[in-house]
């Protein structure tokens, strides 16, 4: 049941004074995008007919086709908060569609919509909750982001240890007002770093709300005199940032599918999703962990996964991915590689259509991991044989390369602009010499 009718909005946009509304989209890297337009020409994006050149947005050129069309979800439209209250500023999310009025196969909002439409037709129903974590820094002199804090603040700390608490009480009070439903935050265990959970919904809303938090986060940080970043590893020594997925699978009656009654912590379904998770992991990790940046979080010893192997043990926080000790209707599966630089739309997408095929295939997971290997090496990992993530973007492109499934996800468009993207990105930063090596060699050779 839609949350909105045109007429509520055309009545919510009156009485609450709003004079811009943002029509949202992003492109192939989750980079967020809009068309802004003015309350008085409402009617005609209600009615599909707002277009825009895709020429300059990575990942949307097509041939010789550039005009596309914007359509608007009514149901997300809401009100910044934090703009002026005096001809106010609205958004809604749209889906981009070609001129001759199809869903473009570039756009990742619809490869999402493919992959929950695909669980639909099994009578499955995903809900999502991440755990996006971010860093608050401070502005050098001239006004530009740092990477740099006085804060020595630790897992769950208060103030004043926690000097960015204020901030995260702002941001919070800001989403609650768009609707958000805010389960829980803390200090995390860097200095400066920061944790805001929400709720699990349903696939489509929560990649427009990490859209949405993405955007709010910095905003209202910036207000409060600091850069907030969400960059994996800004920091060499402490432990990085990442958004750990947790998935829930419901029947078309809410019961929760990953369940069980029996003695098992989780069903038969539940082990076949998270093997089909874990047999694309590798080919999926371009996509969760797009950046050069990504894989210098994915290391030992900084409270990040490596092993490609799961859990049953909550407390095994060494496992790509564990069973939280949730039970019950709010048993979950916690995939815990992501990182919050990823495009949401596609990240959810593959993690999701992974684990279906899985279902589908009744495929059988690996033994468990009993042990807890998060001090354990690369070589010692590799002498156990146990598998590993990727290790660079480099190993990730190969992986990307060799892992049919994705492309059939992604959809040959998006699959090759990315990949192109990211071979581009992985040359440029193998052929830059870096202040590393400078300090390391100069002095020696």
């Amino acid at each position: 049941m839609s949350k909105y009718t045109k007429e509520d909005i055309f009545r919510i946009v009156e009485e609450e004074d709003v004079a811009f509304i943002r029509l949202q989209f992003c492109d192939i890297f989750g980079v967020p995008k809009n068309i802004a337009i003015a309350a008085s020409q409402l009617e005609c994006a209600m009615n599909n007919e707002c277009m825009f050149d895709g020429v300059s947005v990575e990942g949307f050129v097509r041939s010789d086709e550039s005009d596309m069309y914007l359509y608007p979800d009514l149901d997300s439209f809401e009100i910044y908060p934090w703009r002026p209250q005096s001809g106010k500023v609205a958004r809604m999310f749209c889906d981009v569609y070609t001129v001759d009025r199809k869903p473009f196969s570039g756009d990742p909002r619809n490869v999402l919509k493919q992959v929950v439409a695909r669980a639909d037709k099994l009578g499955i129903k995903f809900k999502i909750n991440p755990e996006p974590e971010f860093f608050l820094f401070d502005f050098d002199d001239e006004g530009q982001p740092t990477n740099h804090t006085n804060e020595k603040g630790g897992y769950f700390d208060v103030a004043p240890a926690d000097q960015g608490e204020n901030v995260r009480r702002d941001i919070i009070l800001n989403l609650e007002e768009m609707d958000f439903d805010i389960s829980s935050s803390h200090h995390e265990i860097a200095p400066a770093q920061h944790e805001i959970d929400f709720s699990a919904e349903d696939a489509e809303r929560t990649a427009d709300m990490i859209m949405t938090f993405r955007m709010a986060v910095k905003t209202i940080a910036k207000k409060h005199g600091l850069y907030a970043t969400f960059l994996p590893k800004p920091t060499e020594g402490i432990s990085g940032s990442g958004m750990h997925i947790n998935i829930q699978a419901e029947d078309k009656d809410g019961n929760n599918l990953f369940a069980t009654e029996g003695g098992e912590v989780i069903s038969d379904t539940a082990r076949s999703f998270i093997a089909g998770v874990l047999s694309h992991v590798k080919g999926m990790t371009l996509v969760t962990n797009p950046l050069v940046n990504s894989y210098k979080r994915l290391v030992p010893g900084y409270d990040a996964p490596v092993s490609i192997s799961w859990s049953s043990r909550s407390a095994n926080r060494s496992a790509l991915i564990r069973i939280p000790s949730y039970r019950g209707n709010s048993t979950r599966i916690e995939l815990r590689n992501p990182d919050a630089t990823c495009n949401p739309y596609l990240a959810i997408a593959l993690i999701l259509a992974a684990g279906i095929e899985g279902i589908e295939k009744k495929m059988t997971p690996p033994e468990e991991l009993n042990e807890n290997l998060a001090h354990a090496t690369f070589e010692q990992l590799r002498e156990s044989g146990t598998e590993i993530l990727p290790m660079t973007l480099g190993e990730a492109i190969h992986a990307y390369e060799a892992d049919d499934f994705v492309k059939e996800i992604l959809g040959e468009s998006i699959y090759n602009k990315f990949l192109e993207a990211k071979r581009a990105e992985w040359k440029d930063f193998r052929t830059c010499v870096t202040q590393w090596e400078i300090k390391r060699y100069l002095n020696l050779f």
